[in-house]
């Protein structure tokens, strides 16, 4: 009865960055979506950040989610948008585009509403979730 249908919310998790290894904030990562290759939707998206037992991590920002109605996301030169991941924040520029990460396991949920049938198909595909050096 409170369900969305499935073409009215979409969401798409990963626990694993790119060399298929648990996502953990002692670790800091990237996750980089091309030009015009945010979830493609006519309503809004969300990459939001969970802690190992699937809460929001508690943070000084206050920042669970950033997307669509995140109003400070600074875009890449190329247009392309990158959001970081990890206890520590990236350089001090790109600080509006981190979500902060507990000091242990946790999750990223894309939540797509209203998706475009791209998404509903699953012929829109995420970007990685890149581990950084």
């Amino acid at each position: 009865m409170f369900d969305n249908r499935p073409e009215e919310t979409k969401y798409i998790y990963t626990d694993s960055d790119n060399h298929d290894r648990q996502l953990n904030g002692q670790n800091s990562y990237e996750i980089t979506f091309a030009k015009d290759q945010t979830p493609p939707v006519k309503g809004f998206w969300s990459l939001t950040l969970y802690d190992e037992e699937h809460f929001f991590y508690p943070n000084s920002l206050e920042r669970y989610s950033l997307g669509t109605k995140s109003e400070t996301l600074k875009y890449n030169p190329d247009g392309s948008l990158t959001i970081y991941a990890g206890t520590k924040p990236p350089v001090k520029d790109m600080e509006s585009n981190w979500l902060p990460a507990p000091n242990g396991p946790f999750s990223l949920f894309i939540r797509a509403y209203w998706a475009d049938d791209a998404v509903l198909e699953g012929k829109w595909v995420p970007p990685l979730v890149r581990s950084l050096p």
